[in-house]
């Protein structure tokens, strides 16, 4: 089987998905594709990128425009012509989740956590706040308590503040463990966050992608749409897991998590389909400008650098091994 009829297999499991949620479609789109490139693009490009997915024209312009009801895009009309781009507030929803995306390793932990009490907050917002708590992987700890051990205090304060949270809130940062008691921690993370269920999903990200993995080394004969393609469909089944992903430190994760796997093998694949998919990129996005410009420095620091293509990891025979 070739590159291309794996990618075709990866297609038609996303077209099986009920409901087909577009939207969250766009979200990786703009987040991978679009924001890079200064953000803004008109509806057409955006339907020649989603189409090939089995996403209708139709569906692009309900989903859009739920999207701007949900203060996630914003719109501009020029003449007949709807361009789009991620509101403020939309983009600093995602931007955490989208770098945790790209980046390959995480810092070593102090031993620290972050612990949120929500008792004193009225019980609408106090639902809301956990919501978005747990939208940027934050654990339950015990009610009324959300934990994690990487965020901080400092980052979590204007947070709250934008959620009208702020002055009914307590956030405690702990003071680094010199006992870190890594039976009782890795028991305490098992109640806070379901990493069974998380284990799955990652293994079930490498039995889906790795196929296309190893064909690209035997069979590629994916063109830059094809590439296109393959990049959303990856990014957005790793986002959709990463969300969910505390990215907890290493040594509150078992020996063997699945997790190390599957972002080896999103790098790998990046970086193999990357540079061809702007190709097409480059002749098909554009907004009331003109052609969108090309993605800016920081796009190249992805996956830890997508300029060097002749490492080791971005052979398919010997990054396999550690894929």
């Amino acid at each position: 089987m070739s590159a291309k009829q794996q990618l075709g297999s990866l297609v038609r499991d996303f077209q099986k998905k009920r409901p087909l949620r577009a939207g969250s479609l766009i979200i990786t789109t703009y987040g991978d594709i679009i924001h890079p490139r200064g953000g803004n693009v008109w509806l057409g490009s955006l339907m020649k990128l989603l189409t090939p997915m089995g996403v209708s024209e139709r569906l692009v312009r309900t989903s859009v425009y739920r999207l701007v009801q949900e203060s996630w895009l914003q719109t501009e009309k020029v003449g007949r012509c709807s361009y789009y781009s991620v509101t403020g507030a939309g983009l600093r929803r995602f931007q955490q989740a989208f770098e945790h995306v790209y980046t390959l390793g995480t810092d070593d932990w102090n031993g620290s956590w972050c612990l949120v009490f929500l008792n004193q907050l009225e019980p609408e917002t106090r639902a809301k706040v956990r919501e978005e708590l747990k939208w940027l992987s934050f654990g339950s700890m015990a009610s009324g308590v959300m934990e994690h051990p990487r965020f901080t205090r400092h980052e979590l304060v204007p947070l709250l503040q934008e959620w009208g949270a702020l002055e009914d809130t307590i956030v405690m940062q702990t003071q680094p463990l010199e006992q870190r008691s890594p039976r009782a921690l890795r028991r305490q993370v098992k109640e806070s966050w379901n990493l069974d269920e998380l284990g799955f999903r990652y293994k079930r990200f490498l039995e889906k992608f790795r196929p296309l993995w190893r064909e690209i080394s035997t069979n590629d004969n994916l063109s830059p749409e094809d590439c296109v393609t393959a990049r959303i469909l990856l990014i957005h089944e790793y986002r959709k897991i990463l969300l969910r992903d505390p990215l907890l430190p290493d040594e509150l994760l078992p020996g063997d998590w699945e997790g190390r796997s599957a972002k080896q093998l999103c790098r790998n694949l990046y970086r193999a389909i990357y540079s061809r998919s702007d190709e097409y990129l480059a002749s098909v996005l554009e907004n009331a400008s003109g052609p969108l410009p090309g993605p800016s420095p920081g796009f190249y620091r992805r996956f830890g650098g997508l300029a060097d293509e002749n490492t080791a990891d971005n052979n398919p025979a010997v990054a396999e091994e550690s894929a």
